[in-house]
């Protein structure tokens, strides 16, 4: 009985030690002997785990259901070619760049010795030096192909590697062309100075007309420099020429890539042509003949 009442106290006593707090009682759980808490919070963690446990062994695994795993034999075999045919695109890729490393140090020589044309030195004597490298560049185009040839088909998911290559040399090789000549370099007869005249190797229509493009900005500074050394035939020569690639160029059908701007780069310099033009034939200095592609640009020099 007395242990009863103990009990009973412990219930119903305050919780708190504030001697003017409520009156009232709140009431609280009472706290069991320590060995007895500690052996019920082993009991119920001990009965979740084994719940726990006992669900996920009852769950079958994607190993046991039969399923596929993501690495097996299928997907390892389908990679591993994946591999090999990246390994073997990339040393393509390697070899290619290269090659079109080689060119792009030939084109930078033969760049070189082209701007001594601005300097009024013999235009005989300037493609002579130049020319010398055409050659040159027929062997690397030449080693280019072979290194296509290994893939066949696959001509044009390689083609930017050497694109911008290929259209400076279109560029240098027409500017050459017109001062022996005055006319334009064709497209047939840049494919036969390259090698470039094989069905499977061939050159691109795009590069050869951005190509022609980029010879086209060369021209506007050489009249200037020919004007400086008194030749003043030279801008009514250059405007014959840039009119009519201009107009041939309208001819095309040009979206808005690359191409459209090189060829809006065209109009500026055949502005700038014929302000030079203008400009001389106002202070009365333009020879008044019609002639176009005379003789040539060489024997200005």
């Amino acid at each position: 009985m007395k242990a009863f009442r103990s009990a009973y106290g412990a219930i119903i006593r305050p919780t708190t030690l504030n001697p003017n707090s409520s009156p009232h009682f709140s009431f609280s759980l009472f706290y069991l002997p320590k060995p007895f808490a500690i052996s019920a919070s082993l009991t119920s963690n001990f009965s979740a785990n084994h719940s726990l446990n006992s669900s996920f062994s009852s769950t079958p695994s994607m190993a046991d259901s039969g399923n596929p795993s993501p690495f097996d034999g299928t997907l390892e075999t389908q990679f591993g070619n994946f591999r090999t045919q990246l390994d073997e695109s990339g040393n393509l890729r390697e070899r290619i760049r290269n090659v079109a490393l080689e060119i792009e140090s030939v084109t930078r020589l033969m760049h070189a010795n082209l701007l001594l044309v601005h300097q009024s030195r013999p235009v005989t004597e300037v493609l002579e030096k130049a020319k010398s490298q055409i050659s040159v560049l027929r062997e690397h185009f030449s080693r280019l192909a072979e290194i296509i040839r290994e893939s066949p088909g696959q001509y044009y998911r390689y083609h930017n590697d050497w694109r911008s290559e290929t259209q400076t040399v279109v560029s240098l090789l027409a500017f050459m062309h017109w001062l022996e000549t005055g006319n334009l370099l064709l497209h047939l007869e840049a494919q036969e100075k390259l090698g470039l005249d094989t069905p499977d190797f061939g050159l691109d229509v795009e590069d050869y007309l951005v190509g022609i493009c980029f010879m086209s900005n060369e021209l506007p500074r050489y009249v200037v420099n020919r004007v400086t050394y008194g030749d003043y035939d030279c801008p009514r020569k250059v405007l014959s020429f840039l009119t009519d690639l201009h107009a041939a160029f309208r001819m095309l059908n040009l979206r808005n890539d690359f191409l459209r701007k090189k060829f809006d780069g065209m109009k500026y310099d055949l502005k700038r042509v014929e302000e030079v033009y203008y400009d001389v034939k106002i202070r009365g200095l333009a020879d008044t003949g019609d002639s176009k592609g005379d003789q040539g640009i060489q024997g200005q020099a």
